[in-house]
């Protein structure tokens, strides 16, 4: 019934569902349920149940957040959490080549697709970045700033992708539901000479994103 329809158009009530398919409204409840968790359709307390529009899809390649979804159509914009230079922590120092305790710019965000929330994301830069915050506000793209204002050219990214389930903090940031699919991933950039430029985790809304990842033989 819903591949017909536009994203954004209610669908009809489960109690008038269970009636057109002479099923139990507990029926009803959970296939919608499983479309949601695909991706299918969204829903949105004390507005109804709706079909979602389509999901962003990442290949796995040298590109940003915003070059994989203009390429495809769609709006990029992200809203900063957060953006300060810390000590580097353990894991941040590790990934990024420092000792534990030199500075790192701490840099978190939502992404946004057409206005809607679609991933969590903090990534850590070696270094303070002055003035990074309006740098980002004017053009968006962390890589073209990275590589325009502060020299500093991603040649090479490696992502290690896994699964989670969402919980408090994705439930508030992210707008899904308690234990709703995410898909999480752990992106190490570098520049041409091998050293580290960024390290980021992106905890993705599993209903409104892909990962394709394309290999050639011998490559």
């Amino acid at each position: 019934m819903i591949s017909g329809l536009q994203p954004g158009t209610l669908i009809p009530t489960e109690r008038s569902l269970a009636e057109e398919h002479r099923t139990s409204r507990t029926t009803v409840r959970q296939a919608i349920s499983e479309l949601v968790a695909e991706g299918k359709l969204g829903r949105i307390q004390g507005h109804g149940t709706f079909v979602a529009p389509p999901k962003m899809t990442h290949v796995r390649q040298l590109t940003s957040f915003s070059d994989d979804a203009k390429s495809q159509g769609l709006r990029p914009d992200s809203r900063v959490v957060a953006l300060d230079v810390i000590p580097a922590g353990k894991d941040a120092a590790d990934s990024l080549g420092l000792r534990p305790g030199d500075p790192v710019t701490r840099l978190e965000r939502i992404r946004l697709i057409e206005g809607e929330p679609l991933a969590h994301e903090v990534a850590f830069l070696p270094g303070p970045l002055p003035e990074l915050g309006g740098h980002l506000a004017r053009t968006g793209s962390l890589y073209a700033v990275l590589a325009g204002v502060y020299g500093r050219q991603v040649a090479e990214v490696e992502d290690a992708v896994e699964t989670a389930l969402a919980g408090p903090v994705e439930v508030r940031l992210l707008g899904v539901e308690m234990g709703a699919p995410l898909m999480v991933v752990h992106r190490m950039a570098r520049d041409g000479s091998g050293s580290p430029v960024e390290w980021t985790r992106s905890t993705f809304r599993g209903d409104r994103f892909r990962f394709v990842s394309r290999v050639k033989k011998g490559s």
